[in-house]
């Protein structure tokens, strides 16, 4: 089985002079079509979510806010970036995105979304780059159609995934996992079912071995049918917006090791790949080429 791969041109939209490369998704399909980790015939391209979906997560206020260009000046303060009707659709495909990734991790073992993982969103307002919460609205959607109960968003992030331990507060059935750099964005953590805040410049032994002491065991407890990981490529020392101390290595062990402990529970796995801000473009998109890369590895590794 090949590893389906979910991207859309939509996603990068212009927003000006700014630490988000919104390129970066067209530069990591581009890499993995030349390096040979995938091919055309794997690439899918979502449909936008619709509104409904959407709405599982976000208040008809805030959507409301959105669809008519009334975000006002502090919302753009706090979303940091310029909002457009572009930008508007690229969120709304990649809810979409996810939404097909997830349907399809469930189908396969493991898909892999190129874009998505804008976990800062609330359901009444975006931030940190988030307008709406992408890898909240694909859990709610799959779990409104029946497809599935029990549910876990493993977050690898730098940043604390605060949007989304907010919405799944009260919801028993969804397991929050944050592994973060606990002195860094965002300033109010919303609790998660599991938060482990690392302290600034850890490197890579520390931190797979929190890694692996604290989300194997959390894994086992809830037991989730499917799984959503959130990349996050700011690990890296180089990341512009972290500060933990992680090589290109050890983010590929990072990988491998989520992989390992969630296949290992016969976990559906969606990745998203979240943010990711080297100083050196290339190797942001070198880092997310290699989280697809052991997603195509692990699931080979499944063959009979």
């Amino acid at each position: 089985m090949l590893l389906p791969i979910v991207w859309h041109p939509g996603y990068e939209v212009d927003i000006g002079p700014h630490v988000f490369p919104t390129n970066k998704y067209r530069l990591v399909r581009d890499r993995l079509l030349e390096d040979g980790t995938t091919c055309e015939a794997t690439i899918r391209q979502p449909e936008p979510a619709t509104d409904r979906e959407v709405g599982l997560v976000h208040t008809p206020e805030y959507l409301a806010k959105i669809r008519h260009d009334q975000l006002t000046p502090d919302d753009e303060l706090r979303l940091e970036l310029p909002f457009s009707p572009g930008l508007r659709r690229a969120s709304w495909l990649c809810a979409g995105g996810s939404i097909l990734t997830a349907r399809l991790a469930l189908e396969g073992g493991v898909a892999a979304h190129l874009g998505g993982g804008f976990h800062h969103a609330f359901p009444d307002h975006g931030e940190g780059f988030c307008l709406i919460n992408d890898v909240a609205i694909a859990v709610q959607v799959l779990r409104h159609e029946g497809r599935v109960g029990r549910a876990m968003v493993v977050d690898c992030d730098v940043h604390q995934g605060n949007g989304t331990a907010a919405v799944f507060a009260t919801e028993a059935d969804v397991f929050t996992y944050s592994m973060h750099q606990e002195a860094n964005y965002p300033p109010w953590k919303p609790p998660s079912d599991l938060d482990v805040g690392l302290e600034d410049q850890i490197g890579d032994a520390d931190y797979l071995a929190q890694l692996e002491q604290t989300l194997a065991p959390a894994v086992q407890h809830h037991e989730p049918e499917l799984a959503v990981y959130l990349a996050g490529a700011d690990p890296y020392v180089f990341d512009q917006l972290g500060g933990l101390g992680l090589t290109l290595a050890g983010l590929r062990q990072r990988d491998e090791l989520v992989l390992e402990i969630l296949r290992d529970r016969s976990t559906a796995v969606a990745i998203v790949l979240a943010g990711g801000y080297a100083r050196r473009l290339e190797e942001t998109v070198e880092i997310h080429c290699a989280t697809i890369r052991a997603a195509k590895t692990a699931l080979d590794e499944e063959r009979p």
